[in-house]
């Protein structure tokens, strides 16, 4: 029987909740993600941990601030909204559902998408309800920005750690989010 994955779990209180990171343990200079989840749905964190790895085929072990993860998130929710791009991700799931979350991750802060448009990014623009299952299935979330996926038509559809932690997240990022200067040409 192979090893068992040993992941590294830590906590970060935020304004909208405790979160729940695990990292897992490696030589590499930065520790990979490979879960985020909200306190009141660790059972969901840990059901997918052994989707993902299989029963026994992982251990968590208590660390604080594993290779700087936990205040690379901490700087996120103080407004440094770029120090989300700096965390290093691996995760289980389908070949599918790993391209649905790498196209996530290149959706900038500050901004939305919907569904249509996301299966358009993958190059798959008739599968949208399973782009809408891979998103609802990502088990590191804000890292891998499932809450700037919107509904066509533009409003708050669900999102695993509640509307209202959506909402704040979207405002959140759309406050802190770096935008390119505008340019301003001189009248003539």
């Amino acid at each position: 029987m192979a090893d068992s994955l040993r992941l590294l779990v830590d906590r970060l209180r935020t304004p909208i909740g405790e979160l729940v990171i695990v990292s897992d343990e490696t030589t590499r200079v930065r520790a990979q993600v490979r879960a985020i989840d909200w306190q009141d749905h660790e059972d969901r964190m840990l059901r997918k941990l052994t989707i993902h790895y299989g029963a026994g085929g992982w251990t968590l072990t208590r660390a604080r601030d594993p290779f700087g993860n936990t205040a690379a998130l901490a700087a996120y929710m103080d407004g440094n909204v770029a120090a989300l791009d700096t965390l290093e991700v691996e995760t289980g799931g389908t070949a599918f559902q790993r391209q649905v979350w790498r196209a996530l991750r290149e959706i900038p802060a500050g901004t939305t998408t919907s569904y249509g448009e996301l299966a358009k990014r993958i190059g798959r623009p008739s599968a949208v309800r399973a782009v809408g299952l891979a998103n609802g299935a990502n088990p590191i979330g804000i890292v891998v920005p499932c809450h700037r996926v919107i509904g066509a038509d533009g409003s708050l559809t669900g999102y695993a750690g509640g509307l209202q932690r959506k909402r704040w997240l979207i405002a959140h990022e759309a406050r802190h989010a770096v935008r390119p200067p505008v340019e301003v040409r001189a009248a003539h």
